[in-house]
């Protein structure tokens, strides 16, 4: 005969099945779970790992640039070597296509917009969980099938896929065009295929939670701009990511059953016979870039929100033009879909479409320097305090502007055609992913990472995580821009086989270098993330002082986020207010009785 016990609601449970139960429960609250915050850790988990993945295949491909076909002596013979002890042309293609699908469909974009946005977007708007929680687990887990048909791709003998991150017919669609790495291309496209499905059901969940769920008083206009990035990054994806799902999906028949959607008529590949396809190679890129140059900005929109939201805290001001900048956040967005066909000034358009495509993409430029100077001005006279997210957002701030200023250089069609496809492109997209948005991410950890587990990370090894990252990134991508001017081709697995760039080999070995101390540097983080989990300092629920409705939920929320019902009173950024004593004004908190005659009078 079982026992039984009374659980917290009064109902028994057979102490014989305790076990069974406790497993389940684990697996439902958190493998399988509905909860918003544990899916954002999921994500933000899985994309952390991916991270390191996408940082030693990154060291593959500047070990080969500094030592072609010896790589270092142990380390990159251990890691990336092929056979006979070196690194094969093949192999590079593979490697600099995986680095690319694994940062960018991998780590940017989930880290943003899975992590971030769903950890997030309930807490800063008072409600208790998204619109749709079970369609918010499944965004997560069809990153699985991606997570493993793009390693299977990888393994795949003898070289994985090698048709790069953009997969350009016809070398993507034509067997013959790569050989022995047929199948390794179809797992790709499979793999993009299923993070673009994740992607759309967590921009649909995203945009009914935000329309539909704000807490009472909780205006558009009272946003933080955290949600405002995230709300237009969800309506980019809404918009942009069926064009690319569907690019795919043809892709995909053209590889198996022979469809002719970019496959020319005629085409032969060594030797092989007549394509009878009379498709389009460029129609490719045309659907790409529709959907990719959108995902430019569905990479950076988040990071500018959260670090606007960070600056404001630390600077302990009120953003400066808050208005200004939400509609510089629609401006970008709106720009970012005319835009596409600047990646295709070498691909013999007419030269007026040229032109239409230069002057829109210079014109983004304007929301940008919005952006930018706001921040400065929200900066500027504040009380700034140094702390680890303010200096990574900071980095962000300066790194951002070297990135637009390069991307001007390439909006100019005489320009791009010569840097085209040089490593000045390569330095352009760091500077902007990865010295801009990599490091607002980083900030973004440090910042909510109390909200998330109840305790701080080290400020002192945080900065010198910071210091150490900032130093060898600038050292590992600023020479690029030096490389891309004198022509230096990206893609190339021994430029130095051409006279032309043989001097330019001890900047590359200088260049990996800084490369191999700045994934070291990563170690750092790595430790102070984890053990702080463990054993950091335990903090209440506010202890930036910040005035987003986050921060007024338990740390970490339980079930249901608040253990009361927020009610809005203003916008985030009301610091230093002659209203209260504090340098903060919390969204909760009502105003003085006085001051709320006087508000609903004028109103």
């Amino acid at each position: 005969m079982s026992s039984t016990t009374a659980d917290s609601h009064g109902q028994t449970i057979d102490q014989d099945h305790s076990d069974r139960l406790s497993i389940s429960a684990f697996i439902g609250t958190y493998v399988f779970s509905r909860d918003h915050k544990i899916i954002g850790l999921q994500f933000l988990f899985s994309t952390l790992l991916w991270f390191l993945v996408g940082g030693l295949l990154a060291l593959g491909i500047r070990l080969q640039l500094a030592w072609p076909w010896e790589g270092m002596p142990i380390i990159g013979k251990m890691l990336f070597s092929a056979e006979g002890g070196q690194i094969s042309p093949e192999f590079y293609t593979t490697l600099f296509t995986m680095h690319a699908t694994v940062m960018i469909f991998f780590v940017i974009i989930p880290i943003l917009a899975g992590a971030f946005g769903n950890y997030l977007i309930p807490l800063m708007i008072g409600a208790d969980d998204m619109a749709f929680p079970t369609l918010n687990m499944l965004s997560y887990w069809f990153m699985w099938p991606a997570f493993i048909f793009i390693g299977m791709s990888f393994f795949e003998a003898p070289y994985g896929a090698g048709g790069g991150w953009t997969s350009y017919p016809t070398l993507s669609v034509v067997p013959e065009a790569a050989p022995g790495s047929e199948s390794a291309q179809t797992l790709w496209l499979l793999g993009v295929t299923c993070v673009g499905i994740s992607s759309m059901m967590g921009s649909v969940n995203y945009l009914t939670t935000i329309i539909q769920m704000r807490a009472p008083g909780m205006t558009m206009f009272r946003l933080p701009l955290t949600i405002w990035s995230m709300f237009i990054t969800a309506v980019l994806q809404a918009f942009a990511l069926p064009v690319l799902t569907a690019a795919g999906v043809m892709q995909l028949t053209d590889r198996i059953i022979g469809t002719g959607f970019f496959v020319p008529e005629g085409l032969i590949v060594n030797n092989s016979a007549p394509a009878t396809g009379g498709g389009q190679p460029l129609l490719w890129q045309h659907l790409f870039w529709f959907y990719s140059h959108p995902a430019v900005y569905i990479m950076i929109l988040p990071a500018m929100g959260m670090v606007s939201d960070i600056i404001a805290c630390f600077s302990r001001k009120p953003i400066f033009g808050y208005k200004p900048m939400v509609y510089s956040l629609c401006g970008i967005a709106g720009f970012g879909f005319i835009v596409w066909g600047h990646h295709m000034f070498v691909s013999g358009m007419n030269p007026y479409l040229g032109m239409t495509f230069m002057v829109s993409t210079m014109m983004i430029a304007l929301p940008s320097a919005v952006k930018t100077f706001n921040w400065l001005g929200t900066i500027w006279g504040g009380k700034i305090q140094f702390t680890t997210p303010m200096l990574f957002s900071l980095s962000f701030v300066s790194m951002f502007v070297i990135g637009g200023l390069s991307g001007i250089f390439m909006a100019a069609t005489p320009v791009d055609i010569f840097i085209h496809d040089t490593y000045f492109i390569v330095a352009h997209f760091h500077y902007v992913l990865f010295a801009g948005t990599a490091m607002a991410v980083f900030g973004a950890i440090y910042f909510w990472f109390p909200k998330m587990f109840g305790r701080m990370m080290n400020e002192w090894w945080g900065k010198v995580h910071f210091f150490f990252t900032f130093l060898f990134l600038n050292g590992t991508f600023y020479p690029m821009h030096i490389l891309g001017a004198v022509g230096f081709p990206r893609r190339l697995a021994d430029p130095y086989h051409y006279e032309t760039f043989s001097h330019l080999q001890p900047m590359n070995q200088f260049m990996t270098l800084c490369a191999i101390g700045m994934v070291a540097v990563q170690v750092i983080f790595a430790a102070n993330f984890i053990l702080s989990i463990f054993m950091g300092r335990p903090v209440g629920r506010n202890p930036w002082g910040a005035n987003g409705l986050e921060w007024s939920a338990p740390s970490p929320p339980g079930h249901g986020n608040f253990d009361f019902q927020p009610i809005v009173y203003r916008g985030p950024y009301d610091y230093g207010s002659p209203e209260v004593d504090a340098d903060f004004y919390p969204q909760i908190q009502p105003p003085p009785e006085g001051a709320q005659v006087a508000e609903e009078a004028n109103s």
